[in-house]
């Protein structure tokens, strides 16, 4: 059949020229580097495709899952995030606990800014797979298939040119060979013959090198189109950081707000070290109908230690709670101490004439 000769013919050329029985038709170094730059994009393409799934999608068997959802070109199911279940989790157990107790009132506060982060991982996820992982996936089994088809085509031409190459080449030497012959009369048809054969040799050779220029061209656009392709993805680049972006900064904000709600709770696990101290001492006689009051430190009236004061960068913007609180801005440099019964998370602030209870965490202290 022509298809299997051409095949065989094919894969004889091939085999020639691996052991170099046979001239091999080289491309221009332009089209060689095209080559080599198409290749290189499509080997960091598809890493970076993949080892993003792994970041917005550590879970394999949930990436089997959405990958099997979009061979079948069905919609993947929505489903909870980490997070959100968390939150739920949370929220459920405050009410076996007691929401009015300081844990059942904590845990529903801190179990909605967990549902909260988990829809803001949702919109990351979402976004990302529309904005960035889409492209990329549509170059791999879209546009580079179509390069690797062609390269392929590209590459029978060359061996169809190498073999015609090689046929005329050896017609001429049978033709030059038979030309030094005398000439009898016997060796007029073979030499008739000889030059025929000849003759299509060098119509197949230009018929070949035809197709070869034809499709060269077809596949030199192809790997000209990859510079469009590192445009595409330079932008969805940026548009995969702007989502990153959002996210790690609503996260930041939920995480902040939760902070400050906590702070306004009863804090029912902190015990002053005055108070660890004394644990033991006998309880001091209260009158009948009098409440007996907590100590309450009155920031007017703190002194700096005699041990020295230290210098502390904020680390972040912080809204004082009450008027005991100095609120912060993010970089400033602030005077701080501490005094005796004091929280250890927290330390007194000084900024010129103001001063407030400042939270550690909050703080870069300076040597």
């Amino acid at each position: 059949k022509p298809g299997q000769v051409r095949f065989l013919v094919i894969a004889a050329g091939f085999t020639q020229e691996n052991l170099g029985q046979a001239e091999k038709t080289e491309l221009d170094a332009h089209f060689e580097n095209l080559l080599a730059r198409a290749d290189c994009t499509r080997n960091w393409t598809e890493k970076i495709f993949r080892q993003t799934e792994y970041l917005l999608q550590p879970n394999p068997s949930a990436r089997i899952e959405e990958f099997l959802y979009e061979k079948l070109d069905r919609k993947v199911p929505l489903k909870p995030t980490n997070g959100e279940l968390l939150g739920q989790y949370m929220q459920e157990a405050a009410k076996d606990f007691g929401p009015g107790t300081p844990y059942g009132s904590t845990l529903i506060k801190v179990g909605e800014c967990q549902r909260r982060l988990g829809g803001a991982e949702q919109e990351l996820l979402h976004t990302s797979a529309i904005s960035y992982l889409t492209p990329l996936r549509i170059f791999l089994e879209g546009d580079w298939r179509t390069i690797s088809k062609e390269r392929r085509l590209l590459e029978n031409r060359r061996l169809d040119l190498d073999a015609c190459k090689a046929r005329l080449k050896k017609a001429k030497a049978a033709e030059a060979k038979a030309a030094v012959v005398p000439d009898f009369q016997d060796t007029r048809p073979r030499n008739y013959v000889l030059s025929a054969s000849a003759s299509a040799a060098e119509q197949e050779l230009r018929v070949a090198q035809t197709e070869f220029d034809r499709q060269a061209e077809v596949t030199r656009l192809l790997l000209e189109g990859i510079s469009s392709t590192h445009v595409n993805h330079l932008r969805c680049l940026h548009e995969f950081v702007e989502a990153q972006a959002v996210y790690y900064n609503q996260c930041h904000q939920y995480m902040q707000d939760l902070q400050k709600e906590l702070r306004r709770f009863p804090n029912a696990f902190s015990v002053s070290p005055s108070a660890t101290s004394s644990a033991n001492a006998p309880a001091p006689a209260v009158s009948p109908g009098i409440p007996l009051e907590p100590e309450v430190l009155q920031i007017e009236e703190v002194q700096p230690p005699a041990s020295g004061t230290r210098k502390a960068k904020v680390l972040y913007d912080y809204d004082a709670a009450d008027t005991s609180e100095l609120s912060l801005l993010a970089d400033e440099l602030i005077t701080v101490y501490t005094v005796p019964g004091m929280d250890s998370d927290w330390l007194v602030g000084e900024r010129g004439n103001q001063k407030g209870k400042v939270p550690v965490t909050y703080l870069e202290l300076l040597s």
